[in-house]
């Protein structure tokens, strides 16, 4: 097999379809001891580099959906999320760049010292609206969004976590842009959108593994399959949630900090640092066929690391 490369990733002018500007990420070889023992190579694609705050599957979520809101007479995009949520943060982002109004729900009540995520948010000229969290369960209810737009007027509404057709459309492009030759590809999963749109856009002779992070994940699973009938080729792993979103172990974060000292690539410990301990402890397990190539997707967040 040849080495990766930049020969490996199928570039295309994303710009011809999206005003979001968009930086072309490097494939890089993660060389270690375990996956050589193995016999497997595994390569890291570096989407945390993609723009400096709407980084990772954040871009290709929101690509689609920034597009319809351009369309839409209110140029009013909202959305929701947690006081920490990476949506939040690349949302405010992107509509910030293109001069769309953003509008958050934000699940909990008000505090007058902004943590870091929701202080960027509001610099950036979203704003919040907040709501208890026995509200926030809600949020999908027709009484619920009429109530939303009697108080701030029309608007495009994207999911908690960006996670909708258009969303799936955006990770499926990214997917068929990438190199088809890879045995597994691999990415942490929140919400499902992503992993959703790799599962439709990636050769369907490979096997695309989704780690979760979140505990007790497993109705996800029927919302993947609807968004792709018949496909078969997929899995969720659940055993690396270590306790729950946003929830970590003295052990992730020491693997995460050897992660980096080994390999110069910086993780956080909310979504890809779980994938690729998970990737690193499947290894150890046997689970990939000696002679497997893995292509692991770094989704970004280090902002909420």
């Amino acid at each position: 097999m040849q080495p990766f490369g930049e020969d490996f990733f199928l570039i295309f002018d994303v710009n011809l379809y999206c005003v979001l500007a968009y930086q072309s990420t490097p494939l890089v070889e993660i060389n270690d001891p375990a996956f050589a023992a193995a016999g497997i190579r595994v390569v890291l694609k570096r989407e945390d580099l993609n723009h400096p705050h709407v980084s990772g599957n954040k871009w290709w979520k929101l690509k689609y959906n920034i597009e319809k809101v351009l369309q839409h007479p209110s140029r009013t995009l909202l959305t929701f999320g947690g006081a920490y949520s990476n949506h939040l943060y690349a949302t405010a982002a992107a509509c910030h760049e293109l001069g769309l109004r953003s509008i958050g729900v934000v699940r909990g009540e008000e505090h007058p010292l902004l943590n870091d995520t929701l202080q960027f948010v509001k610099d950036q000229g979203m704003q919040l609206h907040y709501v208890s969290r026995e509200s926030y369960r809600h949020k999908t209810e027709a009484d619920f969004i009429d109530a939303l737009e009697n108080e701030f007027g029309a608007f495009v509404l994207v999911p908690e976590g960006g996670s909708n057709e258009e969303a799936v459309q955006g990770a499926s492009e990214f997917a068929a842009s990438l190199d088809q030759s890879f045995d597994y590809l691999c990415c942490p999963v929140g919400t499902g959108g992503t992993l959703a749109g790799l599962i439709r856009g990636y050769n369907s002779t490979k096997t695309i593994l989704g780690f979760s992070v979140l505990k007790g994940a497993y109705g996800m699973v029927e919302e993947i399959r609807h968004w792709n009938p018949g496909k078969t080729n997929w899995q969720l792993i659940t055993d690396y949630h270590f306790g729950g979103y946003a929830k970590s172990t003295p052990d992730l974060l020491q693997f995460i900090a050897q992660f980096k000292a080994r390999h110069a690539v910086p993780l956080e410990p909310i979504y890809t640092g779980k994938m690729m301990s998970g990737i690193f402890d499947l290894t150890k397990q046997g689970f990939f066929k000696r002679g497997s190539t893995l292509l692991a997707i770094h989704t970004g967040g280090l902002q909420g690391k």
